[in-house]
Parts: structure tokens; sequence; C-alpha cells
């Protein structure tokens, strides 16, 4: 365990790293003028003129080399201070952290309304391989992965707000308007999760010790719950972690699609802006979520698992 707390801990060093300066660099190369851009996100673009970019440009330093810029957001970095951002003039630390709050409550329900639709259907495919329910999931699953997420989010918007009006479309004033984007991020998620659960019961079923089980008279129930379960949870949470990148991509997209005041919102607003320190602190601040959360999914794992405690 601590070898693996140490592993995590250089892997966010270095996505610290690698996110910064990939980030800066994609954000300076972008077309267009920087000082402008942002002037008009301050300014609006019907106002803004070239006085007011040269302006903006002398006031945040915009002229000075990009080595040096690189250099002096590393320091801010080091100090934990990710900047200022350019057009609210707000700390970015500030406003991801009101943000990261509607991301997590995001993720979280996409994650618990996967688990409670992709691996139950998968552990009943796995347990009855090649039956109707078996072959109906293969091409759901299959179905679900290939259409993007804004097509299934559009789907989603159209039937359920648009045609039955049970759902509002977009929005985030109350606990109504959490269920299209969650439901849209889960669908991608339950599509992989119920795969894996289905090969991981169908490997299960097929083991020694499982079949042991009934021979000593255990019902289904008793086997599946004894034998079964813990060990198909493992590979399900495992993959979890594999499927968060899935998450962070997702959250991106489908919070503008849903208008939802993520994260993943922001970032899109910062990159029209050309905010480059809330760009970097919302990349960074994304790609550090995701090995915290990886991580827990180990710990997870090793304390379901005996074999790796023994290990």
């Amino acid at each position: 365990m601590i070898k693996a707390i140490l592993h995590r801990l250089i892997q966010a060093v270095l996505v610290a790293l690698l996110v910064g300066l990939l980030t800066f660099a994609m954000t300076r190369s972008l077309p267009g003028d920087l000082a402008y851009r942002i002037a008009a996100g301050r300014y609006g673009f019907d106002v803004v003129d070239s006085a007011a970019a040269a302006k903006v440009s002398a006031e945040l330093g915009l002229d000075q080399p990009a080595l040096q810029a690189l250099g002096h957001w590393l320091l801010d970095m080091l100090r934990l201070d990710l900047g200022t951002s350019l057009v609210t003039g707000a700390p970015v630390i500030d406003e991801i952290r009101h943000q990261l709050g509607h991301t997590l409550e995001l993720s979280l329900a996409a994650i618990l309304l996967s688990l409670f639709i992709g691996p139950p259907l998968g552990i009943l495919a796995g347990l009855r391989p090649g039956g109707w329910l078996d072959n109906s999931l293969i091409f759901v699953s299959t179905a679900l992965r290939a259409l993007p997420q804004f097509v299934v989010g559009l789907v989603l918007i159209i039937v359920f707000g648009l045609t039955l009006q049970l759902l509002p479309a977009a929005g985030h004033d109350h606990g109504g308007h959490l269920i299209l984007p969650a439901l849209t991020l889960a669908l991608g998620l339950a599509a992989v999760s119920n795969r894996v659960a289905r090969d991981a019961m169908l490997a299960v079923s097929r083991s020694a010790y499982y079949t042991f089980g009934r021979t000593k008279g255990l019902s289904e129930w008793q086997v599946f719950r004894r034998h079964g379960l813990r060990n198909v949870s493992v590979p399900i949470l495992t993959y979890l972690g594999m499927q968060f990148v899935y998450l962070v991509e997702g959250v991106v997209v489908v919070e503008t699609l849903f208008a939802w005041p993520g994260i993943g919102h922001s970032l899109v607003h910062a990159i029209f802006g050309r905010d480059i320190p809330m760009v970097q602190g919302t990349a960074l601040v994304m790609g550090l979520t995701f090995v915290a959360l990886n991580g827990l999914v180990d710990a997870a794992c090793y304390m379901i698992d005996p074999r790796r405690r023994a290990q």
C-alpha cells in the first residue's frame, strides 16, 4: 500500500508538470490576438478596440517572452498559487472551487447510476451466456459506445425534455436538471461496465471453487453471495479506474451541452476567452482529480481482495 501511495504521488507530480507545459503551449499557439480576445471577454466584442487590447497586454504582461511566463507559472504552482483569471480578475482557485463541486456532483451521480445499470445486467448475462439478455446487451453496448456523447445527450433532450416534457433540458435550478446529464454519462459508463461484469461473472461461474459451492449444497444465491460477488467486484472496480478517463472527457461535452456550471463548462469558456491561467488551473485540477480517483480505486481493490494484501 505504501508503494502504491508513493507511485500515485509521483504520478501526480508528473501529471502537474505535463499538464502545465501542454496547456501553456497549446493556449499560446491558438490563432488570434491573445490580448484582443481577453479584452473582448472583459468589455465585449462590440466595444473593444486596439487601444483596449494594448492596455490589457501591458497590464497582464502578455508581451513578455513565453519561457519567462511559463517559469512564473511553475513557480506559482510550487507555492500552490494558480494565479488570477485574466478575464474576471478573480483568483483561479476560487473559481475552480465553486465549479468543481458541481462537477463532482454530476460525476458521482453518473457513476452511481452506471453501477445500478451496468454491473447487475452484466452479472445476469454472465450467468446465462448466449441468452437473449446477453445478445441484447452486446448490441446496446456497442451502439452506446459507438455514439458520441453529445448525440446521446441530444436524443435524451429530444425524448424526455422536448417530446415528453418530463425533465428539464438544461440548467441548474433544481435536482431535476441533474438527471439528463448524469444519465448521458452513465449510459456510456454502463455500456462498458456491463461487459466487464459479464465476462467476470462467466469466468467465476466456471471456476472450480464456484462449482464446489454448488456441490456442497448451497443455493445459487448463496454461492453467488459467498463466492461470486467479491470476485466479480474486483475487475469491475479495477476497470472503473480506467473509465475515469471517459468521465473526465465526458464532463466537458456534457456540461457544455446541458449548460451545467461545472469545471468542464468553465474550461470551454476559458479556452474561447484565452484565459491562460484558468485553462491551466482547470486542466491541472482535472488531471490531479483523475490520479486521486484512481488511487481510491486501488485502495478499494486492496481492501476487498485478500490476495493483494497477501502479496
